[in-house]
């Protein structure tokens, strides 16, 4: 499966360019097609090894200058990688015929594209004064290599270098890499230093069009003959930079520290770290109860007990949290996974989509190596997507509309990804005709979400909100991608299952932006204990702003909402009681929790006040269905259990009902 998504990574760094401009990517999407038709091979996939073997095929045809990679190959290849990795997520399974037959019929697409007319042209590689005998160690990718360097009109230089034998393996990688930005190194070329049994020579060819002075840059740290390779003049053998043995080449072995490195990764199911992960919850608990009896036993006038016990006892269970901290961390790291699985996936369905709607625009994504826990990855899939489709159907305008209003033709459509504390924030923007609120306005009164007088007045945000209710769309006509009223309460219902927030922004002809704001995981809780009404409640720690005492003077009420004022700005108050219909307390002043995701911040008033404390969640069941407002349930210890709260819910339906900007700017 690695493998698989590692082919997937590469091709789509190859959409982002051309084939001449990226012979490194084409090479690594070779090289990982190979070792999965080898590891087919081994574990008798036959579909996917064909499959593997094709498109290895085709690769080769590219790489070596044979075929064009126009865009038909790259939608094959695109469809192939995502085949490939359904299949190798099935390989543990039962056969599926489907998945059988698709691959047969991939299998031939890829060999007719492969058998299509080879790329013609004269070869220019005779202008290049090569001696025989170093034509007859060049491999056949290499005189490709040659050959486009001289069509771009670019120069082969060759560079003639001696190490000793103890340090060459790290001093050839260093230069290969110093030379990247301003040279492709095409060939290795080994050989021996007949007067130094201690060292080895090389010669590298080089294709660049950097100039002389960049290349020498590059290459100062090494000390080595640099010359053009002329394309007239006829040099013997022997007159070549650095002489090097006639006779077929060595391939370099790997090293062995590549292969410990293999050996040091192994792939664990979800489900075992899951087990994993509540077993150290319930390891909290236990220690939860230790310290509570050292407390105990430590307590002025406790007598049934030594205090020199109470102290180890306390002391013990000190040194076991330490550890669970440790433990509880390397877990949470285990579950971690980079965005880049979902994001590269997107890729090439975006650009399946655009083809389709007839768009033209450039996928930009960023972010990629930002990490989430494994499950939250795999959810957001669907959302992001919803998103997308949105922008290329509804956001992108066609290329003639573009240009009609100035825009350049093709669009711009970003994903990106970044940390901001304990929460990951994922934007989806465009560059296109942005949200039209005089339209959302219209739906929202026909459909009787908002009277005519109070669409009118809400503006920003809260009337973007109305985008997620269900069924709720602008668009006038139906497309194959969206206009049917489904898509964007469906990213909300799922960000919601992941105690996750969405915000709006858009400008009419400029462009639109959604941004997600998800928690790092939700593998493990520590929630602040709250009591309303009598009853108990938990709220996540990580979404917990600050904790503030209500005032006694009383909150303003606009419309059916309360507002207080914190630091003179206005804060939307949400009485738990009331949300749960619960009896008012008589408690002597409420304390306000105020709770946030992104930029947005919501006052819970509760009762009481009990602490902090590390929580095991499980979910409430099928049997109970969702239940507004509440999350979870967690076990405290003591055989004590309480409600979660889920806090983006909770602000969500709060901030539909928020009053009109100019109520709350006073």
């Amino acid at each position: 499966m690695e493998t698989a998504e590692a082919l997937g990574r590469e091709l789509a760094r190859l959409e982002g360019g051309g084939a001449d401009g990226s012979p490194g990517t084409l090479n690594a999407i070779f090289r990982h097609a190979h070792s999965l038709k080898g590891l087919a091979a081994l574990y008798g996939q036959g579909g996917m090894e064909a499959l593997a073997h094709a498109t290895e095929d085709l690769l080769d045809r590219l790489r070596l200058g044979r075929a064009r990679l126009s865009e038909p190959v790259v939608d094959a290849l695109s469809e192939t990688v995502e085949l490939l990795q359904r299949l190798a997520a099935a390989a543990e399974a039962d056969p599926d015929p489907v998945l059988r037959d698709a691959a047969g019929e991939q299998v031939a697409r890829l060999e007719q594209l492969a058998s299509g007319p080879e790329r013609v042209g004269s070869d220019p590689l005779h202008r290049l004064d090569l001696s025989p005998a170093l034509r007859r160690v060049l491999t056949e990718y290499e005189e490709h290599r040659l050959r486009e360097t001289l069509r771009r009109r670019a120069l082969v230089w060759s560079f003639a270098v001696r190490w000793r034998l103890d340090d060459f393996d790290r001093r050839l990688p260093e230069l290969v890499e110093r030379l990247a930005p301003v040279a492709e190194v095409i060939a290795t070329l080994p050989g021996h230093a007949p007067d130094d049994p201690e060292s080895i020579c090389f010669e590298l060819l080089l294709g660049s069009a950097a100039g002389e002075d960049r290349l020498r840059a590059a290459l100062a740290p090494d000390t080595g003959q640099l010359a053009v390779v002329p394309a007239r003049k006829r040099r013997t053998r022997a007159e070549l930079p650095g002489s090097l043995p006639e006779g077929p080449r060595t391939l370099p072995m790997e090293t062995e520290g590549s292969l410990h490195a293999a050996a040091r990764t192994v792939r664990v199911d979800i489900g075992r770290l899951d087990a994993l992960m509540n077993a150290v919850g319930e390891l909290r608990l236990i220690a939860a109860g230790l310290q509570r009896l050292a407390d105990g036993a430590l307590a002025p006038g406790v007598r049934q007990l030594p205090r020199a016990f109470g102290a180890d006892l306390l002391r013990e269970q000190r040194q076991m949290a330490r550890r669970l901290d440790a433990l509880q961390s390397g877990l949470l790291d285990a579950r971690m996974v980079p965005l880049s699985q979902v994001f590269e996936r997107l890729q090439r369905l975006v650009r399946r989509a655009a083809r389709d709607a007839g768009k033209e625009l450039d996928l930009l994504a960023r972010g990629g190596e930002v990490e989430l826990d494994k499950l939250i990855v795999e959810e957001l899939s669907d959302p992001l997507m919803h998103l997308l489709r949105n922008a290329v159907d509804h956001g992108i305008e066609a290329p003639s509309e573009r240009e009609r209003l100035g825009k350049p033709r093709r669009g711009r459509l970003s994903l990106a990804a970044r940390p901001e504390g304990s929460h990951v924030v994922i934007e989806v923007r465009d560059d296109g005709r942005g949200i039209d609120s005089a339209r959302v306005r219209q739906v929202a009164i026909e459909r009787g979400l908002l009277s005519a007088h109070a669409a009118h007045a809400v503006t920003g945000g809260p009337l973007y909100r109305l985008l997620f209710t269900p069924g709720f769309s602008t668009a006038r006509s139906i497309s194959a991608l969206s206009g049917r009223g489904v898509g964007l309460d469906v990213v909300h219902t799922n960000l919601a299952r992941l105690s996750g927030v969405i915000d709006v922004e858009s400008a009419l002809g400029v462009g639109t932006a959604f941004r997600l704001t998800l928690p790092l995981t939700l593998a493990m809780m520590r929630g602040l204990i709250v009591r309303v009404s009598g009853r108990t409640y938990a709220i996540p720690l990580n979404g917990v702003v600050e904790i503030l005492a209500l005032g006694s003077e009383p909150p303003r009420v606009v419309g059916d909402q309360e507002i207080i004022a914190v630091r003179g700005m206005p804060l939307l108050l949400v009485r738990l009681a009331r949300l749960f219909r619960l009896p008012p307390a008589e408690a002597p002043r409420q304390n306000v929790v105020v709770v946030g995701l992104a930029q947005e911040r919501v006052g819970l008033a509760v009762d009481e006040l009990l602490g902090q404390a590390d929580m095991v969640t499980k979910p409430l069941g099928t049997r109970l269905g969702p239940v507004p407002g509440i999350a979870a349930v967690a076990d405290l210890g003591n055989r004590r259990t309480v409600l979660v709260l889920d806090v983006a819910a909770i602000l969500g339906e709060a901030l539909k009902k928020e009053p009109p900007r100019a109520a709350r700017s006073e």
